[in-house]
């Protein structure tokens, strides 16, 4: 049984993973942090932890595992505590027990299990994307303002002239109105002749250009052939989990990238966190699917894993 997977599988989605008498995996969530001696930048993540306290069944694990193998649950149930004994005696033996991406599990001197981490993974799917980085130290420098002395202006007093009267003034200025007007009305006249022209030409133009299309005829030898594509529809509820991204944009390259690997990768749609999830592949068999994975987890991506699901 391969139990680190299912645990891992489900460390995505909830909180506390419990296996029954044995104790329950609990993640917490970390903003992300800023070390300042290094400039080093983490992203949020989930910390893992384990509690030898909590053992009680919720069957949540049981469950999991039956949608997983196509088992009944009452047969789940039986697999994990036959699995949970066994583990349970190489701890007794003195054996550290290593789950994938998960951590490693011991028994120390007082006989309680001891959790030591993994930081292979991140469970927060929030944060799918994101790794840690180093920053370069910014440098800032001070520059002094040098402050100018702003000279006082004198104020200039304006003294008014007295003009004297000129009469002949104001007779010019009615003669130059009454040259405006006439000139004005002058203009509308000669600019509406002139759009009346355009207007009529127009529609002389588009008269002659109706009869052109009506007259013409169109014909067009060797027509190009329908072109037939073949296109291979996957099927099968069982579909191999190359990853899952908040951007659609990163998802259609990591399709593209495992296509060029010869994976048929495709996107399955958007689960309920909201992330584009991306397969290598489906299947209709669970075996075939089981075995693909395995290939894949050996070969190409350790981190890959198998979702259950019907596609509409």
């Amino acid at each position: 049984m391969q139990l680190e997977t299912y645990i891992s599988d489900l460390l995505y989605r909830y909180d506390c993973v419990t296996i029954p008498e044995f104790g329950a995996f609990l993640t917490k969530s970390v903003s992300a942090k800023v070390h300042e001696s290094t400039n080093s930048f983490y992203p949020p993540k989930k910390v893992l932890s384990f509690n030898e306290q909590l053992q009680h069944n919720d069957g949540l694990l049981s469950s999991y595992i039956a949608e997983v193998e196509k088992i009944p649950y009452e047969v789940a149930s039986q697999k994990l505590n036959k699995h949970v004994k066994s583990i349970k005696s190489y701890l007794v033996q003195g054996e550290t027990l290593t789950f994938d991406n998960i951590g490693e599990l011991v028994l120390n001197a007082e006989g309680k299990i001891v959790f030591d981490p993994s930081y292979h993974i991140n469970y927060l799917t929030d944060a799918f994307g994101l790794s840690q980085f180093v920053s370069n130290q910014v440098t800032r420098e001070v520059y002094k303002e040098e402050i100018e002395t702003i000279e006082n202006v004198i104020p200039i007093t304006v003294t008014p002239e007295k003009r004297k009267s000129r009469p002949y003034l104001k007779y010019a200025a009615i003669a130059v109105l009454f040259l405006g007007l006439g000139g004005f009305v002058a203009s509308n006249y000669y600019i509406n002749e002139i759009e009346s022209q355009n207007q009529l030409a127009q529609e002389e133009a588009n008269t002659q250009l109706d009869n052109k299309v009506q007259e013409a005829t169109f014909v067009i030898e060797n027509p190009l052939p329908a072109a037939t594509l073949t296109v291979e529809k996957q099927q099968g509820n069982y579909h191999i989990i190359a990853g899952a991204f908040r951007v659609e944009e990163n998802s259609d390259k990591k399709v593209a990238q495992l296509k060029a690997l010869g994976y048929k990768a495709r996107k399955i749609g958007v689960n309920k966190y909201g992330l584009h999830e991306v397969v290598y592949s489906s299947h209709v068999d669970r075996l075939e699917a089981l075995k693909t994975l395995r290939d894949i987890k050996r070969t190409h991506n350790p981190d890959a894993w198998l979702l259950v699901k019907t596609l509409n």
